[in-house]
């Protein structure tokens, strides 16, 4: 369905505008310029008054034999035919009228009237005498050095054929500047990308466009900017990654240099390695979780249920007790999500709290529904941390060393928890509670129907 801001109603508009236009430019134009092209020149008016006025003068000083004297010099003068006549039409010289000439008599013009192109011959034009119009006039058949019509064909150039193409010429560079501009743009950002400039970014005034080539402009920016991120993570991933496994590579080049007891190197060996393929393990989730964008398949999930799963893990990685993990959210507490990709964020953000909490401190989940959502936290009890770390918790191999007690882990836990998160519709920042750090997570409500599925097989296939 098209909007009022499509693109098909601006070419509409412009090519409806520019048709009428032409129309009307061609009906006007051309009617005024046939129009005046109809008339005599006034240089040729004034010529055929002076004439009318040279057979007045002669009519007056010599009578009839001078009106045939200046006839005959004007039959030198002009070519056509030339008479004198009365206001009756009969003539004052000794010229004499046959039919055919009664005839022509009857379709005299004036000077000041616009000659017809509809005959073939040339229009005989009458001028009255200038002194006594009641006494006679010239009847003269118009020279045709005195035709209006001389620079009809070009007119008719001008009028059908230049000024059209102006218009046209017009319309083009109107259609160029709608339509290939932001074309060009869109192909220059795309030699920008081949050519890895990836902060290359499309005219402010093109994604500003409300049409399908504005929609285009601000796909091809957002395609840009979720480019660029995407290759800068990586790129900081495999530099952090390239770092964090220097550590244990050196670890272990000191321990099979140094180590005698081969039970003990190789329980070296095990920590080690282990440490390194849940480094690797983590970095390609979170790498995976960046760049994978296909549609996620979302379901009811009982946030209790989860919790249980989860905690009983938790109690037997950590040897915490369960009642030092704590689940403070109502019962009809149903979220709708992923439920392999929430467990997943759950459970680093409780090994992340386990981690950071004292001996004896309790980890607590609560939450309360608002609206159409559900806002959960996740507390402990480890002291929180500063208030301008809280963004940079969830930045990828960020340790925040001495912020708060304990150690250990990659820093990855949290970027793959928000991302898991966010992937499935909700959020997730961290803010300083009243006893220690304090994850939010922000999920879409689900109402469970009267037939619930027990999601506990589908997280023991998870965990």
């Amino acid at each position: 369905m098209l909007d009022r801001h499509s693109l098909f109603w601006k070419l509409a508009i412009l090519l409806v505008g520019f048709c009428l236009l032409m129309i009307g430019l061609s009906y006007t134009w051309g009617r005024h310029m046939e129009t005046q092209n109809a008339f005599l020149s006034e240089p040729a008016r004034q010529a055929l008054r002076g004439y009318a006025s040279e057979a007045e003068q002669a009519w007056r000083s010599g009578g009839r034999a001078g009106l045939d004297q200046w006839v005959a010099a004007m039959h030198q003068r002009e070519r056509g035919w030339v008479g004198v006549l009365d206001i009756n039409l009969r003539p004052l010289d000794s010229a004499t009228l046959n039919p055919q000439i009664m005839q022509r008599l009857t379709r005299l013009r004036g000077v000041d009237w616009p000659m017809s192109r509809r005959s073939v011959d040339q229009p005989w034009v009458r001028i009255p005498f200038p002194g006594a119009p009641e006494q006679g006039m010239l009847v003269i058949e118009l020279p045709p050095r005195f035709n209006p019509d001389q620079h009809r064909l070009l007119w008719r150039i001008v009028t059908n054929g230049i000024i059209p193409g102006l218009f046209t010429l017009l319309l083009c560079v109107g259609l160029y500047r709608m339509l290939i501009v932001p074309l060009n743009q869109l192909r220059e950002q795309a030699n920008a990308w081949r050519a890895d400039q990836l902060s290359a970014r499309l005219d402010s005034r093109t994604i500003a466009r409300h049409d399908e080539l504005g929609e285009l402009a601000r796909a091809f920016d957002q395609m840009a900017e979720r480019l660029q991120g995407t290759v800068a993570l990586q790129q900081q991933l495999l530099r952090d990654l390239s770092h964090e496994m220097r550590t244990p590579l050196s670890r272990l080049r000191v321990a099979c240099d140094g180590e005698t007891d081969l039970r003990r190197l190789r329980e070296r060996l095990t920590r080690e390695v282990d440490c390194m393929q849940q480094l690797v393990e983590d970095t390609l989730q979170l790498a995976w979780q960046d760049a994978e964008r296909a549609p996620m398949n979302l379901e009811p999930i009982e946030v209790q249920a989860l919790w249980e799963l989860l905690a009983e893990n938790a109690s037997y990685e950590s040897g915490w007790s369960p009642a030092r993990l704590r689940c403070e959210v109502p019962d009809d507490c149903w979220v709708q999500g992923n439920l392999n990709h929430l467990a997943q964020a759950l459970e680093n953000m409780l090994r992340n709290a386990i981690r950071h909490s004292p001996a004896e401190g309790v980890v607590r989940l609560g939450g309360q529904r608002e609206g159409s959502y559900w806002w959960l936290w996740l507390e402990d009890e480890g002291g929180g941390v500063a208030e301008e770390d809280l963004e940079r918790i969830f930045a990828p191999f960020s340790r925040l060393d001495g912020s708060r007690p304990g150690d250990g882990g990659f820093g990855l836990g949290l970027s793959i928890a928000r991302s898991a998160i966010q992937r499935q519709g909700g959020t997730l920042w961290a803010q300083n509670g009243k006893r220690g750090l304090r994850l939010w997570m922000r999920l879409p409500l689900h109402v469970p129907a009267s037939s619930r599925v027990n999601p506990l097989p589908q997280v023991q296939h998870y965990i």
